[in-house]
């Protein structure tokens, strides 16, 4: 079933159902989109899938008719009718009606997993870097996001959206922005664009957490030089300029600073 606006308003109203704001629910209503986002994704009949943030079912139903295995999350047990109704029959999609952010990564099974959702705004930014930084099993994201999330989490050094979102996905996957998304595609409509952004998983540094850290410590410092969080002789042994600030860094340059501090 392919959900315009009109048959997700009508699912709504028949089910009783109202979008909850403090969940940040856009629900996605442009077929168009739902297709190219599991096209983008490349999607299979072999794929175990990860989708959080189910809503309408929509994208779930489109990621079923690739004969790929689907495990989907939904907060808001108030959706579970119009989710049964939509996919309920569907012997290839596992719903669980329970919070992502507290269920993962611990609750996904081993395997190599793609993820693919229309994340909520109010968890998406945050569930996607703890899943990048602890479930290595996933190797794959194609996950939309506001657009300035999207951002941010393929910003390069030196931009202004550049920041710690950036650098964890720096150090574990290679990511783009592939499309951007307008409000209106969606029901209710946001108040800003969203974006697309596709992550390959690859090999990250067996210290990444400590690396990640130091990072943090930085950038809590943002406006400062490094010299005031780091060591100015660690700085120098790797390279770095003490007087630089955390954003004219590369991911990469952390690693240094961490294995110099090591040596």
């Amino acid at each position: 079933m392919t959900q315009g606006p009109a048959s997700i308003n009508r699912l709504l109203r028949d089910h009783g159902v109202v979008p909850r704001k403090r969940l940040g629910q856009h629900f996605l209503a442009d077929p168009n989109i739902v297709a190219k986002m599991v096209a983008t994704a490349g999607v299979g009949p072999d794929d175990d899938v990860l989708e959080v943030g189910a809503g309408t079912g929509s994208l779930t139903a489109a990621l079923a008719d690739t004969g790929a295995h689907v495990v989907s999350y939904e907060v808001d047990s108030g959706l579970r009718s119009i989710l049964h109704h939509v996919v309920g029959d569907r012997p290839n999609v596992e719903l669980r009606f329970e919070d992502a952010v507290v269920a993962l990564p611990s609750a996904l099974g081993p395997g190599r997993w793609k993820m693919v959702a229309n994340l909520p705004y109010n968890v998406g930014t945050r569930l996607l870097l703890t899943l990048l930084r602890d479930a290595r099993q996933v190797q794959e994201f194609t996950v939309m996001v506001q657009k300035e999330v999207a951002d941010r989490l393929t910003a390069r050094q030196g931009s202004r959206s550049y920041g710690l979102p950036s650098v964890v996905v720096g150090l574990t996957a290679d990511a783009r922005s592939a499309f951007t998304v307008p409000p209106q595609v969606f029901v209710p409509p946001p108040r800003v664009s969203s974006a697309v952004v596709v992550a390959h998983r690859r090999p990250a540094h067996e210290h990444l957490d400590d690396i990640l850290d130091l990072a943090a410590l930085a950038f809590g410092h943002r406006r400062k030089m490094l010299r005031s969080s780091i060591d100015r002789g660690i700085l120098l042994r790797a390279g770095i300029d003490p007087h630089a600030r955390p954003e004219d860094l590369s991911p990469g340059q952390f690693v240094d600073i961490w294995e110099a501090s090591h040596d």
